[in-house]
């Protein structure tokens, strides 16, 4: 059996995104409750629920499934935390760089 280059290229993404949703999930779970509203996002319950639920849908569904797009929006959910409120976090709670 021949794979493609895409079939490859999906499964590096595949496989490398649940460690980045556990890694978004653990990050989520260490920080300061108060930095959440300090740094102007939801809860620290709500981005819980949001980087667990993405992570599950890594695990538990593929990009070649039929619930592909419960996977995309796991991917979604896990890289906003990373790209958006995980920086904003950090800001917060260590100050702004000069």
């Amino acid at each position: 059996m021949h794979y493609g280059v895409d079939w490859w290229v999906m499964t590096v993404i595949y496989w490398a995104a649940i460690p980045v949703g556990v890694f978004a999930f653990l990050h989520a779970l260490k920080q300061r409750a108060d930095a959440y509203p300090a740094a102007e996002r939801m809860t620290k319950p709500a981005w819980l629920g949001i980087t667990a639920g993405g992570t599950a849908g890594l695990v538990l569904f593929s990009p070649s499934s039929l619930g592909a797009m419960f996977w995309i929006a796991g991917l979604v959910a896990v890289l906003v935390y990373l790209v958006d409120v995980r920086p904003k976090l950090n800001e917060v709670q260590r100050g702004p760089k000069w």
